[in-house]
């Protein structure tokens, strides 16, 4: 029962993504207590009490207790920023909590790895630097299980330039395009794309096209070692909002396109499309909770057990899928573009 559980802690849950991520959480699990761990206590304390059975505290990276209060207890540790120190993993490890690991990218998670080798059995660490909370990877998985085989694997996510999110969204932005290229998978190998490679022609929902871009966030890992198909990319679009109806807000799409072999032994080429009315932050904040609630045994089966996860090894993308349209995601299934 959520009543019996102690509090998540919610790390940067006053931010725009983790005040979301709160709300998501609530709608999903009405019971459950929740920490909102920030630097401005104020701030927190307005998240925790539009939430309700939520509490506020002031937390410091840089202490091994976050700065906790003696004697705090939770359920699990989330971090929704960039936590530079890790001290939020080495507290989860020590304290045997599961631990969600938001904020890094496919170029920066060898510190965690490193530190979930020195303490397999502590606590169950998830990876969650997967485009929207990892919903991308689950519904891309949910899509690849009607098919045989996979050769090609392409997604893409769809936003807008104006969907702006807070400080700690604009930081993860900045740091990913410092890098200048990006890990996909190309004729069964793995290369660091550039030039050619690095970009393609994305086609949105509404049939425009635009320029997407390869980002390094781990859905291509994921995808690649879940369908072990030898063609794997996730690639980012931003377009206009000026080509945004007046009046109307940013939206996110995602477009999944697969190439391989059906049931029946045919070849097939398929496109699939999600498209919500919500920004990047909002869905973000729901895969998110969607993961928690998974970790926690709150939905989908017991709690999970200490070891490293990716979002597609504890969620059951035809559950995920169900759970993105009872938000307000809608699907449309075979669709031909162009």
């Amino acid at each position: 029962m959520t009543t019996a559980l102690k509090p998540v802690l919610l790390l940067g849950g006053s931010g725009v993504v983790g005040s979301r991520a709160v709300a998501a959480l609530r709608r999903l699990q009405p019971d459950l207590p929740i920490a909102i761990g920030g630097r401005d206590l104020a701030r927190a304390s307005a998240v925790a009490q539009r939430a309700g059975n939520a509490t506020a505290l002031k937390v410091d990276l840089d202490r091994a207790d976050l700065g906790a209060p003696a004697g705090a207890a939770f359920s699990a540790v989330v971090t929704l920023l960039k936590d530079e120190t890790l001290n939020s993993m080495k507290y989860a490890q020590a304290h045997g909590l599961p631990y969600v690991s938001f904020s890094d990218y496919l170029f920066e998670i060898g510190p965690e790895v490193a530190l979930y080798v020195q303490a397999p059995t502590s606590a169950p660490i998830l990876f969650l630097g997967h485009a929207l909370g990892g919903a991308v990877t689950v519904s891309a998985l949910h899509f690849a299980r009607e098919l045989r085989s996979i050769d090609t694997l392409d997604v893409a996510v769809v936003v807008y330039d104006d969907d702006h999110g807070g400080p700690a969204a604009h930081a993860d932005i900045e740091r990913g395009g410092r890098v200048p290229n990006t890990l996909l998978r190309k004729g069964g190998r793995w290369i660091w794309a550039s030039g050619d490679d690095a970009e393609r022609t994305v086609t949105a929902a509404d049939g425009t096209e635009h320029r997407g871009r390869a980002y390094p966030l781990l859905d291509v890992v994921s995808l690649a070692a879940a369908t072990d198909a030898p063609n794997v990319r996730l690639d980012l679009v931003v377009r206009s909002a000026a080509s945004r109806p007046a009046g109307k807000r940013p939206s996110t799409e995602m477009i999944f396109e697969l190439d391989g072999v059906g049931a029946g032994g045919e070849e097939r080429r398929v496109r699939h499309e999600i498209a919500d009315d919500e920004d990047l932050s909002t869905l973000s904040a729901r895969g998110l909770a969607l993961a928690v609630e998974r970790l926690l045994g709150l939905a989908g089966g017991p709690p999970v057990a200490p070891g490293l996860y990716n979002p597609e090894t504890i969620l059951h993308p035809a559950d995920v899928v169900q759970k993105l349209e009872a938000f307000g995601a809608r699907i449309a299934r075979d669709v031909r573009r162009g």
